[in-house]
């Protein structure tokens, strides 16, 4: 539990948005309206969403051919799925661009809004459900990521991550796409939930790690140097 805090607490994808939380907090307590509390659940099944669909469809996207794209691809995912237990790679290296993703939402849910609430309410509900729910939904699955990917001790909860998201890196990457605790059921509705005989149709002990690429593809190899790594994927040293 400490060891997945002390990783936690040195993130700075996390840093940077705190002061944003802060400020949703802020509007929560000094402007408390029960609108709020559909607010806060509705900016959460939103970041859950969202935390699905980037890791599908993003992280998950055919290798791009231009290396400086591959590259930050690279950065941003492959490497974590290489080195699975390396905390460098638990998160990508643009630790702005939550922020970035916040302040534009932000500001879409506010011009929505506002026709319907007035731009003083729109602009409250908004920061309740983006910068309170949403960034504590975040948060929770960067403590369920962590979690899952540490060597340090389990209970029952952390077990249930641990099993159900290394199912995603060893036994299938098309697979398993939701990280955080009781998420499953967005790959029920999106039909990626794991399936044992899929899995092992699918399976291949060569390229597991480097998400179906062979592992000496010259843009791994390439990406490999450009940040520096000189060690091999696990089962791939020389």
């Amino acid at each position: 539990m400490l060891e997945t805090f002390r990783v936690l607490i040195n993130m700075g994808t996390l840093h940077r948005l705190l002061p944003l939380w802060l400020v949703g907090m802020a509007v929560f307590i000094f402007a408390f309206s029960p609108w709020f509390l559909v607010a806060l659940a509705y900016g959460m099944v939103l970041q859950f969403l969202t935390e699905y669909v980037m890791h599908r469809f993003i992280y998950h996207r055919e290798p791009p051919t231009e290396q400086s794209t591959f590259n930050a691809l690279y950065r941003a995912h492959i490497s974590h799925h290489e080195f699975p237990t390396d905390a460098e790679f638990f998160t990508g290296d643009d630790h702005w661009y939550a922020v970035r993703f916040a302040l534009i939402s932000f500001a879409i849910h506010t011009a929505v809004l506002w026709p319907f609430v007035g731009l003083t309410a729109a602009a409250a509900l908004t920061a309740v459900a983006l910068f309170v729910g949403s960034i504590s939904a975040f948060t929770f699955y960067e403590y369920c990521h962590t979690l899952a990917h540490l060597k340090v001790k389990k209970g029952w909860f952390g077990q249930k991550i641990t099993q159900s998201h290394l199912i995603h890196h060893f036994q299938d990457h098309d697979a398993t796409f939701h990280v955080s605790f009781g998420m499953g059921w967005i790959d029920s509705i999106f039909g990626t939930r794991y399936d044992q005989e899929t899995a092992k149709a699918r399976y291949d002990r060569e390229t597991i790690l480097s998400l179906g690429m062979d592992p000496e593809d010259l843009r791994l190899v390439t990406a490999r140097k450009a940040f520096g790594i000189s060690k091999l994927p696990r089962g791939r040293q020389a």
